[in-house]
């Protein structure tokens, strides 16, 4: 087996770090996972389970302290599986579109928060955060896996392929109030939109689709992203047509 090498975006496989993404990645998409790394420390039922799943789908397991802290920057990691970068096209319906979001740890929350909600379909428009990072993968407790997730050059591309999808832009100036916005029951094909943590949405967002506003109290100037994010997706989980 050839060695395996420090993450970076250039390569072709990225890792999970932690039991439960290693073994979210074997049991939702075992096609993708190349090998298991495992910590001589590991014990226990994750031992077991991991070790039972890679026996069922002949997945190759290596016994790989080093390359497990390598991988981590951390001395706990006790698993880890190797997997292929994939990206999926994106289905009609209700998307969650991420514009130039710059945080890994915000884009793995958002993903599991998504999975919950039932938005499979989830657009990252570049520059961004690395979908693959381990950090994401990880943050998204391996929610990733259940996903389809396509990376845009820029917002154009995505709106090209996408041309009937209702936009929801979600802006601290937005003209149209969430309760508003969800009360008018927006359609099936419709698509949330976020933007950067710290720049937001640029201006001419304002002139697309439905701009919404999440109300809160003046003590804070906005809310953190990954929260906002969560908010719109639960307000309009049961309103789409």
């Amino acid at each position: 087996m050839p060695s395996l090498e420090k993450y970076s975006r250039e390569l072709d496989y990225s890792y999970t770090p932690g039991v439960f993404p290693s073994m979210e990645a074997l049991t939702k998409r075992p096609d993708s996972v190349r090998r298991l790394l495992i910590s001589e420390k590991l014990e226990g039922e994750g031992k077991e389970k991991l070790l039972e799943k890679c026996a069922q789908l002949r997945v190759r397991v290596e016994v790989a302290d080093k390359a497990l802290s390598r991988i981590s920057g951390k001395e706990n990691c006790f698993a880890a599986a190797v997997v292929e970068k994939r990206f999926d096209a994106l289905q009609l319906g209700r998307h969650v579109v991420l514009h130039h979001i710059s945080d890994a740890g915000n884009l793995g929350t958002i993903l599991r928060t998504a999975l919950g909600f039932g938005y499979r379909d989830l657009a990252v428009i570049r520059p961004a955060a690395d979908s693959y990072d381990p950090r994401v993968i990880r943050a998204s407790m391996g929610a990733i896996f259940s996903l389809r997730l396509k990376e845009y050059d820029d917002f154009e591309s995505y709106r090209r392929e996408f041309p009937e999808q209702q936009l929801y832009p979600f802006m601290l100036d937005g003209s149209v109030m969430l309760e508003e916005a969800v009360n008018a029951m927006p359609p099936h094909n419709s698509s949330l939109i976020f933007g950067n943590e710290g720049a937001g949405l640029p201006a001419e967002f304002a002139q697309m689709g439905k701009p919404v506003r999440i109300p809160h109290g003046n003590d804070i100037d906005s809310l953190n992203l990954s929260i906002a994010a969560a908010i719109g997706m639960y307000a309009f989980m049961n309103a789409n047509g």
